[in-house]
């Protein structure tokens, strides 16, 4: 687990803006999910034999003695909210929520035990449609980042329940057939979620399965066709993607569309975001069947792939600070600030209460990334008047308080998009 210094926070905070906005812009409205929920419910959604349930969940009992978990993930939270509080059932929902997870989990480079996600779950749209939709809404939002032409999509489809059941008998038969050859992890996963060994990250294993049979081979009829329109949208509408028939979720509950979203940038742990359809999850939790789609981002690899790319401008911090010369300028520089605040709403302003000199004052301005500063002594509070300086020019005047916001305006306005590379 780790901190967000006041420096990294304002690319954190940037970049949530965007997504924001992005998400806002397709009808999305915010839903705030417990941090932490009855262990039940994620065994009964994410499945009992995964690592997440049986490896890496923080999970505790409360002096009651009841289980309770950590969120791993938010599209269970979500789904128990929604039902709880009557939002699904015969109803269409587009919902989104931003918040730490927990996974104890080995640390690695952009992967925390504590960490951020950003995700959306939409309920009541059965069709194709919507999958476009929401991997076009994605694709927005790496333009908006300026990633997109570092990042791309993989396709697949997992068929229906009865699909799976089908091919996980074909698929352990081939298994079985180099069992020798198979490591300790993938032995456990092949019976009793045999799709799970194509996570695997074993160089041996994975040329194993490049001969496997394949998952589209065994689609049911609704589901091939489901994903025959979806790939022909994504044509339509200039989306690339590559079709990976080893592509699975490492979650129980997905059915037919599955995605993600990879890059080469951050090495072999490429995936940004992931997500698919989970048209049973609603019933499995005690609602009525409801079919589903969602995804789900890791903020921290975004961030890191930000950084990598050097796209981490972020607005500058202070638009004025003001710089007070002597003690007796330092009541008055407070009032100032306060007066400037009621004008002009939004103007971030800084005093410097240090009572240094000025040259380490201008020093703080600068570093602060301040458009201007107002310089105020005992001649300027005397004659109610200040000096103020364009810290991108350097020029100066000495300005009547009572005009101070007219001036202020146009030379923050002017600056205003000026960025500061952090």
């Amino acid at each position: 687990m780790n901190d967000c210094l006041p420096r990294q926070s304002s690319l954190w905070q940037k970049l949530e803006h965007i997504i924001r906005n992005v998400i806002g812009e397709y009808g999305y409205s915010e839903i705030r999910i417990p941090i932490v929920e009855m262990t039940d419910l994620f065994s009964r959604s994410i499945g009992e034999v995964t690592d997440i349930v049986e490896k890496e969940m923080y999970t505790f009992k409360d002096h009651n003695g009841e289980s309770l978990t950590l969120r791993p993930e938010g599209t269970a939270g979500c789904v128990r909210a929604g039902i709880e509080n009557g939002l699904l059932y015969n109803q269409e929902q587009r919902l989104w929520y931003m918040g730490p997870m927990f996974r104890h989990e080995r640390p690695q480079k952009g992967r925390y035990r504590q960490f951020h996600q950003f995700g959306a779950e939409v309920f009541g749209l059965e069709g194709p449609n919507i999958d476009v939709e929401l991997i076009l809404m994605l694709s927005r939002l790496w333009y908006e980042l300026g990633i997109d032409k570092y990042i791309h999509l993989e396709l697949h489809s997992l068929g229906s329940l009865e699909t799976r059941i089908r091919y996980r008998s074909v698929l352990i038969s081939y298994l079985e057939k180099h069992i020798d050859l198979l490591d300790q992890i993938s032995r456990q996963r092949m019976y009793v979620n045999p799709l799970r060994v194509f996570d695997t990250k074993n160089p041996s294993i994975q040329n194993i399965l490049d001969n496997a049979p394949n998952l589209s081979e065994y689609l049911d009829e609704d589901s091939h066709k489901h994903f025959i329109s979806l790939c022909e949208s994504l044509d339509s509408l200039g989306i690339k993607y590559t079709i990976n028939t080893r592509l699975v979720r490492g979650l129980d509950y997905y059915n037919r569309t599955v995605f993600e979203w990879v890059t080469e940038i951050l090495g072999t742990q490429g995936t940004v975001c992931g997500g698919g359809r989970y048209d049973s999850l609603v019933e499995q939790l005690g609602g009525k069947a409801t079919p589903a789609i969602g995804f789900a981002i890791g903020l921290e690899r975004l961030v890191l792939m930000l950084e990598k790319l050097k796209l981490t401008k972020v607005h500058r911090t202070v638009d004025v600070y003001i710089v007070a010369s002597s003690k007796y300028a330092t009541l008055p520089s407070i009032k100032l600030a306060n007066q400037l605040r009621e004008e002009i709403p939004g103007l971030r302003i800084m005093n410097d209460f240090s009572g240094t000199s000025f040259k380490k004052q201008f020093k703080r301005a600068d570093r602060f990334g301040a458009a201007v500063a107002l310089v105020l002594g005992a001649r300027e509070v005397s004659d109610m008047t200040v000096v103020v300086k364009d810290l991108l020019s350097g020029n100066q005047n000495i300005c009547f308080q009572r005009d101070l916001s007219v001036q202020i305006k146009k030379l923050v306005n002017k600056k205003i998009n000026v960025d500061i590379n952090y």
